[in-house]
């Protein structure tokens, strides 16, 4: 008696019901960043109608929503799958669309000694805050986190680096918390502070090397003129251009660290996280004139999208009693971190100007 053959479902067919089961475990926690994200937007837009500027931007709303959120209904176990996806996965896309948004043309365009002294600016920083961090007591992980929010431009370069140095998501949280406040305090303070011997585009420039994102330096440069504006953008987005190779070398310095280094080529570029790898290859696409303008409004517009989804789902993986128990060291780093950050490059622009 011959036994009867077994049939087998098709494979496309086991692959659609197996994308389907993750799509429904995923859509609950993704659900709920998206609402986060986009009550966010619309106290943003709030702000922006009462006061003319967003003194908060979305990015930090939807981080704030999370966290109270999660104080509320706590971890749930149904919204973990989708939470992760959002604060990895598609924040790592966001960081990739960021990159056709910088024009290497216009970097080079500004001379080497500007793109020169803002690299400086940005070592300087993170060595300054790393032996500010260490000094303090801070753990090596908050400390590298604080050390590229303040040096380079916020939450984004502490969410991207986070992955690389294997931060826990109670110190991403915790960091971007105390870093976002300090921000805002620069992006306040920033236009009282008028230097003698100072003109309007240098004053943009400062702008430009302290604060952390694009609208606050717009906000913080605006007093000074739409020159200012248009000096302080463009050195923002060189500090933002330090991303790629500041992630780079914590890459290669962790792994080497961890005993996991190679000497080859191949194993440094096994150690550099995909998305930074895709930054820099959509700076380069844009560079060669592949990416059309209509199209790098839609990626900018996608990745600041992105990114807000992600602050979202990060607030909702954060603990709000592990941030009010940061403590003295992580608010001392900080502080003293933006005050170096703030010293240096008025002495940078002094300096600068003064030839």
């Amino acid at each position: 008696m011959t036994r009867p053959a077994l049939r087998l479902a098709p494979v496309p067919l086991l692959a659609c019901a197996r994308a389907v089961q993750v799509i429904f475990r995923l859509l609950p926690g993704m659900g709920l960043c998206a609402v986060l994200a986009a009550l966010a937007y619309g106290l943003q837009a709030v702000e922006i109608r009462l006061y003319g500027r967003a003194w908060l931007e979305a990015l930090n709303i939807a981080l704030l929503l999370g966290v109270g959120v999660r104080a509320c209904i706590g971890p749930r176990a149904g919204l973990a799958a989708g939470i992760k996806c959002c604060a990895r996965t598609l924040l790592n896309v966001g960081i990739m669309c960021m990159g056709a948004t910088f024009s290497v043309g216009a970097v080079l365009r500004a001379g080497p000694g500007l793109l020169g002294g803002v690299a400086c600016i940005v070592v300087f920083s993170l060595a300054f805050t790393c032996c500010v961090g260490r000094v303090a007591g801070l753990s090596p992980a908050r400390t590298l986190l604080v050390a590229c929010g303040n040096s380079i431009c916020g939450n984004s370069a502490i969410m991207a680096a986070a992955p690389v140095i294997h931060a826990r998501e109670a110190d991403v949280g915790a960091t971007i918390a105390f870093t976002a406040a300090g921000g805002l305090v620069v992006v306040l303070g920033l236009p009282l502070l008028a230097l003698p011997g100072l003109d309007n585009a240098g004053h943009g420039v400062l702008a430009g090397l302290t604060v952390y994102a694009v609208p606050q330096v717009m906000a913080a440069a605006s007093p000074f003129g739409a020159g200012a504006v248009q000096a302080g953008t463009l050195v923002k987005l060189m500090r933002v251009l330090m991303l790629g190779p500041v992630c780079l070398v914590l890459s290669v310095l962790y792994a080497r660290a961890a005993g996991h280094a190679g000497g080859r080529c191949g194993s440094v570029l096994r150690l550099v996280p995909w998305y930074i790898i895709g930054f820099g290859a959509m700076m380069g696409l844009r560079a060669a004139g592949v990416v059309p303008p209509c199209a790098v409004t839609g990626l900018n517009g996608l990745a600041t999208g992105l990114t807000v989804l992600a602050m979202a789902a990060l607030g909702l993986g954060v603990e709000l009693r592990a941030v009010l128990c940061a403590g003295r060291p992580l608010v001392v780093t900080v502080v003293v971190s933006l005050l170096g950050l703030v010293g240096a490059s008025v002495l940078l622009v002094q300096l600068a100007g003064g030839r």
